[in-house]
């Protein structure tokens, strides 16, 4: 199997060292930038990447702007690391389309697993795995979605949410459950992390956003009018 790789970015060289030997013993390939400016050289040269593993705090340009950057042109799955534990820190990376958000100090190992966690939902889709409600349609192997046969562009955790949702349609669902099953861990934010990613969606959606109906004091429910 081809071996995937992985962007790191960060301006203290142990961090990157540590980050790198763990993703390493996975088989991951590993290329390393110490600041914004170089991260977004790499990224654009290199076309191949499959996820970046981001810190908010560097010189040049920091995390915040590398991610603008990214998302200008690519739905690359983006892990981000800060070592402020501020929640209003984390809601901005959530807008900006960022995929995980990681406090410092972490465990490698956790990160690690975090971040096979997103590959392999990327990777695994059968090839005629195509979900349909209405005029959406979501193919799940090319990690597209059209509305009316037009292409709406999602990143990687916004595609994921559409996906749970469509597949779930008709079931109210709370944001608890929501995070379990689309984050996939233990997250220990709260359920503005879900209202966030579900604006944004809604907005992406344009007039099919109303598919997904709040449940005042519990969550959502998609249904296709």
């Amino acid at each position: 199997m081809e071996r995937l790789k992985i962007l790191v970015v960060d301006d203290e060289s142990r961090m990157r060292k540590l980050v790198r030997d763990f993703l390493v013993k996975k088989e991951f390939d590993v290329v390393e930038a110490e600041d914004g400016a170089q991260a977004i050289d790499i990224f654009f040269e290199q076309k191949d990447i499959a996820l970046v593993i981001l810190d908010v705090m560097m010189p040049k340009m920091d995390g915040w702007q590398v991610c603008r950057e990214i998302r200008a042109y690519s739905n690359v799955p983006i892990i981000m690391l800060t070592a402020k534990g501020d929640e209003r820190d984390e809601l901005l990376g959530f807008d900006l389309g960022v995929d995980e958000y990681i406090s410092k100090p972490f465990s490698p190992k956790i990160l690690v697993a975090r971040v096979e966690a997103i590959l392999r939902r990327t990777s695994n889709f059968s090839a005629d795995d195509i979900l349909r409600a209405g005029s959406i349609e979501i193919n799940k192997a090319a990690h597209e979605v059209t509305i009316d046969g037009k292409s709406v562009e999602l990143s990687f955790k916004e595609f994921e949410l559409l996906t749970y949702f469509v597949e779930n349609q008709g079931i109210a669902l709370s944001r608890e459950k929501i995070l379990n099953s689309v984050w996939n861990y233990d997250y220990f934010g709260d359920a503005r992390t879900i209202d966030t990613h579900v604006k944004k969606l809604r907005s992406k959606l344009g007039d099919k956003g109303d598919y997904i109906r709040t449940i005042w004091g519990m969550g959502y429910k998609f249904e296709v009018e």
